[in-house]
């Protein structure tokens, strides 16, 4: 898991990028791929946060973004489109991708909420 840091978006949303998978198999290119695009992500595409779980051959990704423009920027990078191209070729049996805008959100150690009704449950 790894956190740049908390932040809400530019308009005072978040979105959210789930990207879920079955894998195939995941070698030594896909670790140092995914570990390179992550921190590309974060550097110069204004991702705010990125976070991936696998269990067995299934993997989750969240990714947390200001606005869509920085996720159809991302989408359509020259780096991030090939490694697609491997993922789906190599690496994945399927995977799905969805993006969502974060009404609310709040942490443990903190209240911090985002978007309408600041702070409502």
């Amino acid at each position: 898991m790894l956190w740049r840091h908390q932040a809400q978006g530019r308009d005072g949303q978040m979105h959210v990028v789930i990207f879920r998978a079955r894998a195939r198999a995941l070698d030594e290119a896909y670790l140092e791929t995914a570990a390179q695009l992550r921190q590309l992500a974060l550097d110069s595409f204004n991702c705010i946060a990125f976070e991936a779980v696998t269990e067995g051959d299934r993997e989750i990704a969240l990714s947390y973004w200001h606005d869509e423009d920085d996720i159809r920027r991302w989408k359509r990078q020259a780096d991030h489109l090939a490694a697609q191209r491997l993922g789906a070729a190599r690496w994945y049996v399927h995977y799905s991708v969805e993006v969502a805008r974060i009404e609310r959100s709040y942490r443990s150690d903190e209240r911090v909420a985002v978007g309408p009704g600041q702070g409502e449950p």
